[in-house]
């Protein structure tokens, strides 16, 4: 899992790969959600949105005993590889 913090601060985005562990990662997203940060899942390739949409209840079961609530929207994005152009599935997660 390799993590990129953007601008704004508040945001924090995470490249999801399919070797991408969905418990670390939805242990990643509670913290970042706890600290106040919204967070981007960013995957290309069924195994990579796979580990992310896996990672998105869990993320939800460790903040659920604080009493937050998780939310979540999904975009396409398009970037650039070696190969020419991807696309990708954006996964923004947002607490009540």
């Amino acid at each position: 899992m390799d993590t990129q913090v953007t601008q704004p601060a508040e945001e924090r985005v995470f490249r999801v790969r399919s070797s991408t562990p969905s418990n670390d990662l939805g242990s990643a997203i509670a913290h970042a959600v706890m600290d106040g940060r919204t967070v981007v899942l960013r995957a290309v390739g069924a195994g990579a949105i796979n580990q992310a949409v896996k990672a998105l209840p869990i993320a939800k079961g460790f903040v659920v005993g604080y009493g937050v609530r998780l939310y979540f929207d999904a975009n396409f994005f398009h970037g650039q590889a070696v190969e020419g152009e991807i696309l990708g599935i954006a996964i923004s997660v947002f607490r009540d």
